[in-house]
């Protein structure tokens, strides 16, 4: 199947430190080119992958689980570690919980953690009923562009597969348990008004983690998908700052941005 328009990956070969950038639940890198291409622009090498079943069709996603979108990280990572001597991860929504689980598998092998308004539970009483109703429903209504800023949409799916919604659910429980192994330096950036994640998710993330070096920040001005909305810029210089807090030799290292 052919890819949405702006949903492309996105990659960049900049300097010795590394970003990996992941994507949200029936989303895309189209929420998170902007922020990708600032990195790239200070230096970076950069990496935002498209994950599998994501980008396309609901039907293509239905297909695909957890197991699937979390290896494509995971490659990506891996690559990343090759290629540089630092590597950071960062995410919005379920990518929130992509980065941290990275962050608790990998170790000293991730140098930092930048979430956005990270997932860490699927709410309300129709989660329990997932693994009943997948089997009777295939879909439910989408979850994409959640944006305060007029005119701005995101890139994603209108529907959401039900056996796709219910791998999230126990994904997003494996990702609670292991977040006491989170002990990276951590920063956390968070949507006053998000009506996809409730504020509940960021405050249990950071009640679990072991990291001693947190900072969290409130977006008063978005909503969900902040990456694209009116908080969107200090999104992005917020986390640079951290990158070059932790590594202060990164510079303008490598070339302008690419893609």
């Amino acid at each position: 199947m052919p890819v949405l328009p702006g949903a492309e990956p996105y990659r960049h070969e900049g300097g010795e430190a590394g970003v990996l950038l992941c994507h949200g639940f029936t989303g895309s890198p189209q929420s998170l080119r902007p922020w990708a291409r600032y990195l790239a622009g200070q230096g970076l090498t950069v990496s935002l992958p498209l994950l599998p079943g994501h980008g396309t069709r609901w039907e293509d996603m239905a297909l695909t689980g957890w197991q699937d979108w979390y290896a494509e990280v995971d490659r990506e990572l891996r690559a990343l570690r090759r290629r540089c001597e630092r590597v950071f991860v960062m995410g919005l929504s379920m990518g929130g919980a992509l980065a941290l689980r990275l962050a608790a598998r990998h170790g000293e092998g991730v140098a930092g953690v930048v979430v956005v308004n990270p997932a860490n539970k699927v709410h309300g009483l129709s989660a329990y009923a997932l693994p009943v109703a997948r089997h009777l429903v295939r879909t439910t209504k989408g979850i994409t562009s959640d944006i305060a800023r007029q005119g701005v949409l995101e890139s994603g799916y209108d529907r959401v597969p039900l056996h796709s919604a219910h791998s999230l659910r126990t994904f997003l429980r494996l990702v609670d348990g292991e977040l006491p192994q989170v002990t990276q330096p951590l920063l956390l950036l968070h949507s006053v008004h998000d009506h996809v994640v409730p504020p509940a998710d960021s405050a249990r993330v950071l009640s679990r983690v072991s990291s001693t070096d947190v900072t969290e920040i409130l977006l008063e001005q978005s909503y969900h998908v902040a990456t694209l909305d009116h908080d969107a810029d200090r999104i992005f210089e917020e986390s640079y700052a951290f990158i070059a807090r932790i590594a202060p030799s990164v510079g303008k290292e490598g070339t302008a941005a690419g893609g």
